[in-house]
């Protein structure tokens, strides 16, 4: 079989779960934190989204290996926070989760912009790159808000969480991602501006490289059909 065909057929069957991870974390996140024992739930749930993160890129030993290695410590880390938050800070699984979602994105990008031809394959991992994107931002969020003395967030309304864990997080941060912004939270630390600066320039930035991107391959495509 062609190496690259066999590697796209690896590929298909690990984006389609992180995509379903995803949609799964994302969709429900809201819903359960109006539950009783809902942040357990949605630590299994962000800890099946790390797991399928790292086979959506182990097409290759050493890059599962390292995928491994970064997993390993933030899953284990947010684990014993949810238990023992004594034992072990936010900060430290949350700064392993960034390393980790930020290899993966990477590794994905990769995987879209040195495709040959537009597949299933490749607009999965597409999407799924780009809600990784707002979910490394929401931990983001997550981590300056820990970190930042007085916090570093200013809620506009009474309603709803006010910091930035859980669906909070989500919302600020898809809402940032797409360039929307209500203005019911406001990043006023240096650090926290500084963050949703630059994740609003990446979405736009992402939407317009790939879409560049797609139409290219699917032109080229046509092309050589002709």
């Amino acid at each position: 079989m062609n190496p690259v065909l066999k590697r796209l057929r690896f590929r298909r069957f690990s984006t389609v779960q992180l995509l379903i991870a995803l949609a799964v974390l994302l969709i429900s996140a809201p819903f359960l934190e109006e539950l009783e024992g809902g942040h357990l739930i949605l630590s299994a749930l962000f800890s099946l989204v790390l797991l399928a993160a790292v086979f959506a890129v182990a097409d290759r030993k050493r890059t599962l290996a390292i995928a491994v290695v970064l997993a390993v410590p933030a899953i284990t880390a947010r684990w014993i926070n949810q238990f023992r938050p004594d034992l072990v800070h936010p900060a430290v699984f949350l700064i392993c989760a960034l390393l980790l979602l930020a290899f993966v994105i990477a590794h994905l990008l990769r995987f879209v912009l040195r495709a040959p031809v537009v597949t299933v394959e490749v607009l999965c991992a597409s999407v799924a790159a780009y809600l990784m994107l707002g979910l490394m931002w929401t931990v983001a969020y997550w981590l300056v808000d820990q970190v930042t003395p007085g916090g570093a967030f200013s809620f506009n309304t009474s309603r709803g969480s006010q910091s930035m864990n859980g669906f909070t997080g989500f919302y600020f941060s898809f809402i940032t991602l797409s360039t929307v912004g209500y203005g019911d939270i406001t990043p006023v630390s240096q650090a926290a501006r500084l963050l949703a600066a630059m994740e609003a320039m990446t979405g736009l930035l992402y939407v317009a490289v790939l879409i560049a991107r797609l139409v290219s391959l699917y032109s080229a495509a046509k092309s050589d059909d002709s």
